[in-house]
């Protein structure tokens, strides 16, 4: 079954698309997830809300701005990440988490986050595609170094300076400081 196929049966709530979603696309997100759940219970917990999510949030799918595997793959990465983020500030005590500053942001601090992921995103856009993908896979879906020097042919210490030199390169382009 095609992915159009797939999007089309759950646009009209056919039970059979969903079915096909996970068929196709579990182990994606699995893979996905795994580096950022520890506990195989939340990765299962995790694995069905980006199903769930998927099934009712298909109509903020657009074909033109990616692929259904792209747009799967951030919600799990985002679902995960929540995910972990909830289990560690419910793991921490309450004098914790009174001292944690305040998650709203000011406007002033959402204009720079803004300004520093527009940045950052013109510096990925000018790395190579090895460099890119290299980078995605350790920053952004938070793979183990192993797993990218295994899956990518490399060692971990390649893998380690390829990161350094990226990270120096982002810096570069971004106009930072070169230094670590």
């Amino acid at each position: 079954m095609t992915e159009k196929e797939i999007v089309n049966m759950i646009y009209i709530r056919r039970e059979a698309g969903m079915e096909e979603l996970v068929r196709h696309y579990s182990p994606l997100v699995r893979y996905i997830i795994k580096p950022i759940l520890e506990n195989e219970h939340d990765r299962e917990e995790c694995l069905s809300d980006v199903m769930m999510s998927a099934w009712n949030n298909i109509s903020q799918y657009n074909e033109s701005r990616g692929s259904l595997s792209a747009w799967l793959t951030a919600i799990a990465r985002n679902t995960a990440l929540n995910r972990a983020r909830n289990n560690k500030k419910h793991a921490e005590n309450d004098e914790l988490d009174e001292k944690m500053p305040s998650a709203n942001p000011t406007p002033e601090q959402a204009v720079l986050e803004n300004e520093r992921k527009l940045a950052l995103k013109r510096a990925l856009d000018k790395l190579e595609k090895t460099e890119r993908l290299l980078f995605y896979r350790k920053y952004y879906y938070m793979q183990p170094t192993a797993q990218i020097a295994r899956e990518m042919g490399m060692t971990e210490r390649a893998v380690e300076g390829r990161l350094y030199r990226i990270k120096q390169k982002l810096r570069k382009l971004m106009g930072g400081d070169e230094r670590d």
